[in-house]
């Protein structure tokens, strides 16, 4: 009998209790912007990337919450060190294996007999694909096997020959992930969950006829106009306190001379051209804002991944969501007023 294996990164079902499982021993780490594992060294930027790094450890699958010891990772001498002390010395001498936690990732079910046992995660081959640029696939484009639905949460795989109708019922997500101050979920719903595990199993909340496997084949909102990549979007996040929130637009290499940030008494007008070569990026977009600005005490700085504005609030308040065209999510924040302290 098919068993799955709970280790974050794996996922799989297997039915060989020594086949090669690999997996992230340790629980994933968001900070400042930063997204990795804790296990082991890469650092991205993006939950896309994050969900792409590769599993750092393998060992045997397990369908407990208790998951294999790492690899003690040693020199040659310290090998030869540690074969001639007892069992105690080697314990000082690597240090007692710290206690992990495992956060299941739901993942794509295991392949059939002859194919490769490693697969990827769900999750991350999912938010890894380009964002889907259009609600229907093209019918003169084939799907091949084991195409994964290319909305956020869905997860659905396509089977080579299966027939497509309207009764597919796409249950997925169209927002974004939010991580904010240890709360995790989706832009388009209200649900905040504080474990990551439990954020991979939000349901999604809202539901399409037929699942989107290719799209028109075409990324969205690229083109190229005059010897430069358009932009129609770039992803953004933003925190904030009673007056004032912090946006920050994730854009590589903005050209610092070329580039233009305007202030309005509700909105933000950008302009960034990028110096990548040989075909230079440019976003340009008005941003609506939920709320009223002070243009004047308002500033920005770019940096070398992105660009990041503060914006200060005309009144002492807190917003919901940073655009006024945005889907309100139902969550309300709380901002307290600064007042003396009584002595």
């Amino acid at each position: 009998m098919a068993q799955k294996c709970v280790h974050q990164g794996c996922g799989n079902s297997f039915t060989d209790a020594d086949e090669v499982c690999r997996y992230h021993p340790g629980p994933p780490v968001f900070h400042e912007g930063q997204k990795g594992w804790k296990c082991c060294k890469p650092r991205v930027l993006t939950f896309e990337e994050f969900m792409a790094i590769p599993p750092c450890a393998s060992g045997k699958h397990s369908t407990t919450d208790v998951p294999p010891k790492m690899e003690k990772k040693t020199d040659m001498l310290a090998d030869a060190a540690v074969k001639v002390v007892d069992q105690k010395k080697e314990e000082a001498f690597l240090g007692p294996a710290m206690p992990r936690t495992p956060l299941p990732i739901p993942t794509r079910e295991k392949p059939s007999a002859g194919n490769s046992t490693e697969t990827a995660p769900l999750a991350a081959a999912q938010s890894a694909l380009p964002p889907p640029e259009s609600d229907d696939d093209d019918p003169t484009l084939a799907i091949s096997d084991g195409r994964i639905c290319r909305r956020r949460g869905c997860g659905a795989v396509y089977k080579e020959g299966s027939a497509r109708s309207d009764g597919e019922n796409c249950v997925h997500h169209p927002g974004v992930p939010i991580f904010h101050e240890g709360s995790k979920g989706y832009s388009c719903c209200k649900r905040r969950v504080l474990e990551f595990d439990q954020f991979m199993k939000i349901e999604g909340c809202q539901t399409k006829p037929r699942h989107l496997f290719i799209g028109s084949g075409k990324e969205k909102g690229t083109s190229t106009q005059q010897g430069e990549e358009i932009l129609d979007t770039v992803r953004h996040d933003f925190y904030q306190s009673a007056t004032s929130l912090t946006v920050s637009f994730f854009l590589k290499k903005i050209d610092k001379a070329k580039a233009g940030v305007h202030f309005t008494d509700q909105g933000i007008d950008l302009d960034l051209p990028t110096t990548d070569v040989p075909t230079p990026k440019r976003y340009k977009k008005q941003i609506p804002l939920f709320g009223q600005i002070d243009p004047a005490a308002s500033k920005y700085s770019i940096l070398g991944t992105k660009l990041e504005v503060v914006l200060a609030k005309a009144v002492v308040s807190s917003w919901p969501v940073l655009r006024s065209d945005d889907r309100p999510t139902g969550e309300i924040l709380q901002v307290a007023r600064a007042g003396k302290v009584e002595r």
